[in-house]
């Protein structure tokens, strides 16, 4: 028998869907299934009420294709949806996003959270909520727990990423946010309050409530470290950020061209104005190989966040390529470092991931 997507999904219509209703296939919960050199990888989209007890059967999907002939690495990622047509539930009425703050003095600690990290650019468009949702997978993977906070609140990107469109829930005193679950990481954005095509719009005083909701409001229970995908500049949501949590640093991510530097060292001494640790420098969008060719390519240049660091004196931390799996990846709702552990590209999150870890910063 030949490995290909017939025989895959014959396979899986083999497997009971959770619901009761059918098998994995005619249920339709198969998503994003590729096979590359007998490695196949597939997205089992499951909805939000069954997505917490359907672990048994992703494993069952994952073994039942591993066994087939020819098979070669098989990853299978869990995700969770809304049903389609069903009406997201309103936050409760004393739950409002985005009211002004409370006076604070200064940054606070927030309970159960051992150390708080921003990610951050100067500019848009450099993938730093790839490197975000990645880099938090990859430190669970490595034992770690982990929370990412999406504080982008105009460009919300993290709900496609990690493939979730449910709503966070609410505890018993109507304040609390009870955050999402993905891949090992916890997660909050103010897209999951959204539509997708929805947009925000508020004044500076309305970002820095919901930053400060976010950071104070939600149960984020213990966590070894929460990642603050920031957005790019350095307006009132960085400030807030820096002024209102005990941050234990900033890694700032740029692609090697030269525009993108220059952003990237306004966020660098943005955080030096704000007496904030940079704890290193990311490289996306590094080079790229062509997979037909196998030529490489540095179309933004290469090296120049290199440069830039070892020009600061902070720690360069690693180089991302430019890849479509990571795209693929990303605007699937299966990052990479969850979908292909395996991959060449998932290992070096996994060794930016190992050198924050090695070096205590996490």
């Amino acid at each position: 028998m030949t490995l290909d997507r017939d025989s895959i999904l014959k396979s899986l219509a083999t497997i009971a869907d959770p619901s009761g209703q059918g098998d994995l296939v005619s249920a339709d919960r198969v998503r994003a299934l590729r096979v590359t050199n007998g490695d196949v990888r597939f997205v089992l989209e499951m909805p939000v009420e069954l997505a917490r007890t359907a672990e048994p059967v992703r494993l069952a999907a994952q073994n039942a294709v591993a066994a087939l002939p020819g098979a070669g690495a098989v990853s299978v990622v869990l995700t969770a949806h809304a049903a389609p047509g069903e009406a997201a539930k309103p936050p409760p009425p004393n739950l409002k996003i985005g009211r002004h703050p409370t006076p604070q003095a200064g940054p606070a600690k927030i309970t159960g959270i051992n150390r708080i990290i921003a990610i951050a650019s100067g500019k848009g468009g450099v993938g730093k909520s790839t490197v975000s949702s990645n880099l938090a997978i990859a430190l669970a993977q490595q034992g770690k727990r982990v929370g990412l906070l999406d504080a982008d609140v105009y460009g919300p990107s993290q709900p496609r990423m990690f493939g979730i469109n449910g709503r966070p829930g609410s505890g018993e005193d109507g304040k609390t946010i009870i955050p999402l679950r993905a891949h090992g990481v916890t997660l909050m954005s103010i897209g999951f309050m959204l539509k997708e095509d929805e947009a925000v719009v508020w004044r500076g005083p309305m970002l820095m409530g919901a930053l400060q909701q976010f950071l104070g409001q939600v149960a984020w229970g213990e966590l070894d470290v929460l990642l603050v995908d920031l957005p790019p500049g350095t307006g009132d949501v960085q400030l807030t950020l820096s002024q209102k949590a005990e941050l234990t640093g900033a890694i700032v991510v740029s692609t090697p061209q030269d525009i993108a530097l220059l952003d990237a060292r306004k966020a660098l001494d943005m955080f030096r104005k704000t007496k904030t640790p940079v704890l290193g420098m990311i490289e996306n969008m590094s080079t790229f190989i062509c997979p037909k060719c196998g030529e490489e390519t540095s179309i933004f240049g290469h090296g120049g966040a290199r440069e830039e660091a070892e020009k600061l004196g902070i720690p360069f931390l690693g180089e991302i390529p430019l890849n479509m799996d990571i795209r693929l990846g990303g605007d699937g709702g299966a990052p990479i470092v969850a979908s292909r552990p395996d991959s060449a590209e998932s290992k070096t999150f996994a060794q930016i991931a190992r050198r924050l870890i090695d070096g205590g910063l996490i």
